[in-house]
């Protein structure tokens, strides 16, 4: 008895579905100065196909109040559990990476927290506290999460 195979031949990916690896200088420095802060972004948690063009372009989305998300989103990547004490400099943290990236435009989300009383209200308030008074020109986006309803 033989067994025959069919050897699969891969279709090429349409150029629209495609991204590029990255590799400018820009995208090492938004690297370098985001593990220096200790910052995060949803950029790397949620593992984004696009992080390369958008940080090439100096573009990227901070995400506060830690790496790991209180919920378990079936649609979503970022990770779960392990959930640590919120860092009380990380608003400044934020502020001082635009400030040195000279951002005019700040993109700001973050992970749920039904795990803190405030559901990382005040963590938001500070974080654009922050920003407004050290870069006031910057204008800030904020996808902010939805407190459960109670904030």
């Amino acid at each position: 008895m033989s067994i025959s195979v069919k050897k699969y031949k891969h279709k090429r990916l349409p150029h629209w579905l495609k991204t590029r690896l990255p590799g400018t200088s820009r995208f090492f420095q938004l690297k370098s100065l985001l593990k220096k802060s200790g910052l995060n972004t949803v950029c790397e948690s949620a593992s984004c196909p696009n992080i390369g063009t958008c940080w090439d372009a100096g573009t990227l989305t901070f995400m506060i109040l830690g790496d790991s998300c209180s919920r378990a989103c079936r649609f979503c990547d970022v990770p779960t559990g392990s959930l640590s004490i919120p860092d009380p400099d990380e608003p400044d943290k934020v502020a001082l990476s635009l400030s040195k990236l000279g951002l005019k435009f700040a993109v700001i989300t973050s992970v749920d927290r039904d795990d803190l009383p405030d559901g990382g209200a005040g963590q938001w308030v500070q974080t654009i506290k922050a920003i407004r008074n050290q870069c006031p020109g910057v204008k800030i986006e904020t996808l902010i999460p939805d407190f459960q309803g109670k904030t």
